[in-house]
């Protein structure tokens, strides 16, 4: 059974690409590193508001244990290390998770 985990931070315009550059080049490879197994897929949207940029993130996981493997029993908390937290403004402290149903494609 898939999960999806979810998450949402805040940053300002001129911190976004330093945010998103240390998502793809700091962050998700230094969990694969630690060995994390069975986190699948990292979607990276964002959007463009007026004095921020929102970044919603989604986290494809194989199973629950995988999440906990990720980010620990108390897995609700959000992941976030301390780098990323001198850049972002604000943040969601928990992470949502959704039991994956299925996927169309088109």
């Amino acid at each position: 059974m898939k999960i999806l985990r979810t998450w949402r931070g805040w940053t300002s315009h001129e911190n976004a690409p330093i945010y998103e550059a240390m998502l793809a080049q700091e962050v998700f490879p230094a969990v694969k590193a630690k060995g994390v197994t069975g986190l699948e897929k990292v979607s990276i949207a964002t959007q463009e508001l007026e004095h921020e940029v929102e970044f919603f993130l989604t986290l494809q996981f194989d199973n629950l244990a995988s999440v906990k493997q990720f980010a620990g029993d108390d897995y609700i908390k959000a992941y976030i290390p301390d780098n990323a937290k001198k850049v972002l403004s604000r943040y969601d402290y928990e992470a949502q998770h959704y039991t994956l149903k299925g996927e169309l494609v088109f």
